[in-house]
C-alpha cells in the first residue's frame, strides 16, 4: 500500500511539473519577427546587480551572417558593435506583479531605444517597448 501511495504522489509531482509554467523572465528566450512568425533571434535574460539586462546570443537571418548595430547613435557605445553579443536590454527593476520596468531595450534594426517592460505570462516573455503612451508588445518563447 505503501508503495502505490509513493508512486502515486511521484506520479503527480511529474505531470504537475510537466504544467507548471515558467514565471521568472531569467533565461533564453526566442524573438519572432511580427511580419513573418519566423525566429529572428535568441536573447538570452540575466540579473546583475538585482536587474535584469538582456542580449543577443544567436541570429537567424542567413542574408545577414555578421551584422553590425549600424543604425544606433553615434554616441551609444553600442555603435557599429556586432548585434551577436550586444546588449539589448538594460536596467530592468522589478516592479509589481512580477514585472521589470524603468529600464530600457535597443532595436537593433533601427538604433532606436525605448523604454522597456517586461513580464511572463502563460509561460510566453511579454515585452513591451514605449515611448510616452505609445506602445508594441512583443511575445517571445521559452527557448528549449
Amino acid at each position: 500500500m505503501k508503495r502505490v501511495f509513493a508512486l502515486s504522489l511521484l506520479f503527480s509531482f511529474f505531470i504537475l511539473s510537466a504544467f507548471a509554467q515558467r514565471t521568472s523572465p531569467v533565461g533564453k528566450w526566442k524573438t519572432v519577427d511580427d511580419n513573418t512568425g519566423k525566429v529572428k533571434s535568441t536573447v538570452e535574460i540575466y540579473e546583475k546587480g538585482g536587474k535584469l539586462f538582456g542580449k543577443v546570443l544567436e541570429l537567424f537571418d542567413p542574408e545577414k551572417p555578421d551584422p553590425v548595430c549600424e543604425e544606433c547613435d553615434e554616441d551609444d557605445p553600442r555603435h557599429n558593435k556586432p548585434i551577436v553579443g550586444l546588449e539589448i536590454i538594460r536596467n530592468m527593476k522589478r516592479g509589481d506583479n512580477e514585472k521589470w520596468e524603468d529600464g530600457d531595450i535597443l532595436d537593433p534594426e533601427n538604433g532606436k531605444v525605448y523604454r522597456c517592460k517586461i513580464w511572463v505570462e502563460e509561460g510566453n516573455l511579454q515585452v513591451r517597448g514605449y515611448i510616452a503612451f505609445l506602445y508594441r508588445t512583443q511575445t517571445w518563447l521559452p527557448h528549449k
